[in-house]
């Protein structure tokens, strides 16, 4: 029989070493431990596959901009000779027929974003306000002005496509033949009218995101507000003023961010609506990427603009989220 150990305390009963209670706590520990790492442990198959999808390529497209990356060596690009800092140097040389093309691009693409972002978070913004009182049919105007966003990209920019043909396109036939706003049918997918129709397919489908996140907002924001301002005889824009736009700041800084980058880093409108090479007044700094990679078989100064675009967003982003941040600070 083993002998049991015991404890005598000056101010209490003796305490035996070998109680439950005493092998209770590391396993109360170890319990804790599994429970505190089982999230960890269910968000590592995503993390994994985050991995892959983004990051591995992601540095891949950073060796390769320090490489010499031609046709000539794409069936083993490991091969390819270290151009060091000369695709950066070529890419930023604003003077030379390069860089100057990615600069016309790159103010391109800023101008393209900002009238973009702007008029989806207007149009989405009024139509979520014009939506928050109750009337008949407002469940599928609803549905309807989601229509845009729920559609496939690849059909809805097609769909225009069609519609900006010069002969038998439907914008042409009611700007000219219906209402005679112009003297004769324009050509909307070359020339400068290409960015109006580039700007027209980006805001079509990318209103009905704000108006989906700023009604979504609107639904924090108690309706004895807007019942009081109403008292105090404030008019609706009044009501807008100083009750909206107040109450959707942190809404609205998000969405901006997501709409900005969203818009930036388009390129499947641009593609399918111009093709491979956008007509100068839309060259999209993506479509622009792409053809200096693929259209001109030099992938190392593709890939080293593509890291320049990486930069350009990350600093955009941080000076953004600083700003808001200090601003959520100064307001509190």
């Amino acid at each position: 029989m083993s002998a049991m150990t015991t404890t005598v305390r000056a101010d209490g009963p003796a305490v035996r070493k070998d109680a439950p209670g005493a092998a209770r706590g590391p396993r109360r520990r170890t319990g804790r431990i599994r429970r505190a790492g089982l999230p960890y442990l269910l968000l590592l198959p995503a993390l994994l596959l985050e991995l892959l999808v983004h990051l591995v390529p992601m540095v891949t497209g950073i060796v390769m901009s320090f490489k010499e990356l031609t046709q000539f060596f794409i069936r083993d690009w490991g091969a390819a000779p270290w151009a060091g800092l000369d695709n950066y140097k070529v890419s930023v040389d604003f003077d030379a027929p390069v860089g100057e093309a990615l600069l016309h691009s790159f103010l391109v693409t800023v101008g393209f974003t900002v009238l973009s972002v702007g008029l989806c978070w207007l149009v989405g913004t009024a139509a979520a306000v014009l939506m928050q009182d109750a009337f008949r049919g407002r469940g599928l105007l609803r549905a309807l002005f989601l229509v845009p966003y729920a559609l496939p990209v690849y059909a809805a920019v097609i769909t225009w496509v069609f519609m900006f043909q010069h002969d038998n396109g439907l914008v042409n036939h009611v700007l000219h033949d219906q209402l005679g706003l112009t003297g004769k049918p324009s050509f909307w997918l070359i020339g400068d009218n290409s960015f109006v129709a580039l700007l027209t397919v980006s805001v079509w489908k990318g209103w009905p995101f704000a108006f989906l996140i700023v009604m979504a907002g609107l639904q924090n924001i108690p309706r004895e507000l807007y019942e009081a301002a109403a008292l105090d005889g404030a008019g609706m824009w009044q009501q807008v003023r100083r009750i909206t736009l107040p109450s959707l700041r942190p809404v609205n800084q998000v969405l901006v961010l997501v709409l900005f980058l969203w818009t930036f880093n388009d390129f499947n409108t641009p593609y399918v609506l111009f093709g491979r090479t956008a007509p100068a007044a839309a060259d999209l700094v993506s479509v622009h990427i792409y053809q200096a990679s693929f259209g001109n078989w030099n992938f190392g100064t593709g890939s080293a603009m593509s890291v320049l675009l990486l930069l350009f967003l990350l600093v955009v982003t941080g000076a953004y989220l600083a700003l808001t941040s200090r601003g959520r600070r100064t307001a509190a």
